[in-house]
């Protein structure tokens, strides 16, 4: 496709926004069925390739670890298995928030988009009013997009996770558009250990604390077809994904959780990388590129991936917070893209084209 004219993103019917770029079209819809990148609409222009999926990094609610401490959570049967949660804030926002608020910028080689919304269900002895962010950024030349979500919590949680789809859920019939799975805590599952139901914890789970920390945390499927791609969900720093499962309820569920605890105003955010790869070994490499970043923002300017949680301050500058009660390290590294001015912990920054760097902490 020619690249005339792009990149490029437009409102549509019901505030939706459809971004085109020479290698992905997507379309982001903020109203209905909200959060992510709608399903069906992430389009491969190399191969003709889509997703298949009820969107790709879609949101739903704040949650706690165990059974007791908020309100209840189903659990010993085959869609949740039997592992043990409760809800903190609600309500799931991708079916009951109806309309989120949205943003975008189009830049000299990218489309960046923010939505976000504040939960207004808490459990007993807990406020409402947490806010979800989500970054999404859409380079030219790329076969994939960057995101990130970000909790800013209105209350003290000792242990808190926001529960996503990642990369998004896999709608088939027994294997009819998928060749197999690859997990990078696990190796490579063919399709038809998904023919049958079976609950998150008969099979493929992840959990932080339980299974040694992987390297990377990759979760693709290979579209079915000789030339075609991996659509792929890479979470950038694995030390915040709490749990990941793939198991089959009709069609195979990507549910992963991330967070940490978080004091009143604190926040936590995990960056991934989403889309289509001509391999493993492609996901992989890019994985490790971009390995520990975890929070994005942009301008019309530039985008940032930083590591820890990157903040725009009212002035324009930016700041970086640590993940929660985690400690500061010493310094952040950033990769930038575009070209313009930023201000980062004080510290002022040239951007021009891509790099990576360093800002002390504050």
């Amino acid at each position: 496709m020619s690249a005339a004219g792009l990149p490029r993103a437009t409102r549509g019917q019901d505030e939706s926004i459809a971004i085109e770029t020479d290698r992905l079209a997507a379309e982001i819809t903020p109203n209905g069925y909200t959060t992510g990148v709608k399903g069906g609409s992430f389009l491969d222009r190399a191969t003709g390739a889509r997703d298949s999926s009820f969107g790709l990094d879609i949101v739903d609610f704040l949650m706690g670890p165990g059974a007791e401490g908020g309100l209840p959570y189903e659990f010993n049967n085959k869609w949740h298995g039997s592992i043990a949660k409760h809800y903190l804030e609600g309500p799931q926002i991708c079916t009951q928030a109806r309309h989120v608020d949205s943003e975008f910028v189009v830049g000299r080689d990218f489309v960046a988009v923010r939505q976000w919304w504040r939960w207004k269900e808490p459990a007993p002895g807990y406020a409402a009013g947490s806010l979800w962010e989500q970054w999404i950024v859409f380079p030219m030349g790329r076969r994939h997009f960057i995101s990130a979500d970000r909790v800013e919590s209105a209350n003290d949680f000792r242990d808190v996770f926001l529960r996503i789809d990642m990369p998004g859920h896999l709608k088939h019939n027994r294997g009819d558009n998928f060749e197999e799975i690859y997990l990078s805590y696990e190796g490579r599952i063919p399709a038809s250990n998904f023919f049958e139901d079976f609950p998150p914890d008969g099979r493929h789970l992840y959990q932080r604390g339980r299974h040694p920390m992987p390297d990377r945390i990759i979760r693709a499927r290979k579209i079915r077809g000789p030339e075609m791609p991996w659509l792929g969900g890479m979470t950038l720093d694995p030390t915040i994904v709490s749990e990941a499962w793939c198991h089959q309820r009709g069609y195979v569920c990507f549910i992963e959780e991330i967070g940490t605890g978080l004091r009143r105003g604190q926040s936590f955010s995990a960056a991934h990388v989403i889309g289509y790869f001509g391999s493993v070994k492609e996901m992989e490499k890019e994985a490790d590129r971009l390995k520990g970043f975890s929070s994005l923002a942009a301008t019309k300017d530039y985008w940032l991936l930083a590591e820890g949680v990157i903040l725009r301050d009212a002035d324009g500058r930016f700041h970086i917070e640590p993940q929660g009660m985690r400690p500061a390290p010493k310094s952040w590294r950033v990769l930038a893209h575009g070209r313009g001015q930023a201000v980062i912990n004080g510290r002022p920054v040239k951007v021009d084209g891509e790099r990576i760097f360093e800002v002390p902490a504050r």
